[in-house]
């Protein structure tokens, strides 16, 4: 089991590089990052009583903020969780994501999603019932400027000629991608352009995430692919719920902390080292 933490990074909490820091002196696999470039006034929220938490109107753009990271650390992952590919656009994305691995050595994970937010996707010109037709056009587009020297690409949402982008990416053939997600449609979008699927705990019940892995493992065997790795944020602190969910095929567990400052922040991530010991 590989372990991994997620903080929505703001103007008002413990800055991206103390976090990464303390984050890989604990111990821990990967940093994560969500996203959302702005949050229209208009918006409700989707759990409790609709209004919006303050952190996701004040979180950082993901990419600057691990450009930070990557400067203090080493060997921690940079994973985003999630980047909103349809409010992105793929040419400059491509570059983002191809620069940070580079200045990272290869650290990147880019985790993926089509958003929730119609009026933040809206306006970013995307019409939101066909954000997963973009969102798949923009990753393989990405992909063709990632692999190939002269790239091109050509669909409905997304249309250029050959061209030149550099740098590529350190890892090969490019930094793994990974799928939010628990639709009817998910795993199709993992076995087409995933590498990995990243559900929440608390989104199915124990039984129904172990089902569903099986049937993602079964999935990718039919197309001939590898299992795709399994990230599951909010698996348990203690040892024997990290142990049920590694025996149901988990590969990675990401613990969650609050927006807040360092001298909140650090001491929890300290228990999340002392988590993984005892695991260990």
């Amino acid at each position: 089991m590989k372990f991994g933490v997620t903080i929505f990074p703001t103007h008002y909490s413990i800055g991206p590089a103390e976090v990464a820091r303390a984050a890989e002196e604990a111990g821990l696999e990967s940093l994560w990052f969500p996203e959302h470039t702005h949050i229209p006034t208009q918006t409700r929220f989707p759990m409790g009583d609709g209004t919006v938490p303050e952190h996701y109107r004040s979180t950082l753009d993901p990419f600057v903020a691990f450009g930070a990271a990557a400067a203090v650390t080493r060997i921690i992952k940079l994973a985003t969780g999630i980047a909103l590919i349809p409010q992105r656009d793929p040419i400059t994305l491509a570059k983002e994501v191809a620069t940070l691995d580079l200045i990272s050595n290869g650290r990147v994970i880019l985790g993926i999603g089509a958003g929730w937010n119609e009026p933040e996707t809206r306006n970013h010109g995307t019409d939101f019932d066909h954000r997963f037709k973009v969102m798949r056009e923009r990753i393989l587009a990405m992909k063709e400027l990632w692999t190939k020297d002269a790239a091109e690409y050509h669909g409905d949402t997304v249309d250029f000629g050959p061209t030149w982008s550099w740098p590529k990416p350190v890892q090969k053939p490019h930094p793994p991608i990974v799928l939010g997600g628990i639709g009817a449609h998910t795993f199709k979008r993992v076995i087409d352009y995933g590498d990995g699927w990243m559900p929440i705990a608390f989104q199915m019940p124990f039984d129904e995430l172990k089902a569903r892995i099986t049937e993602l493992a079964g999935m990718a065997k039919a197309a001939g692919r590898p299992k795709p790795e399994v990230t599951v944020f909010g698996v348990p602190l203690d040892p024997g719920g990290i142990r049920a969910y590694e025996e149901i095929g988990v590969d990675r567990a990401v613990w969650s902390l609050d927006s807040a400052p360092a001298d909140k922040v650090l001491p929890v991530i300290a228990q999340f080292g002392k988590a993984i010991a005892a695991y260990r």
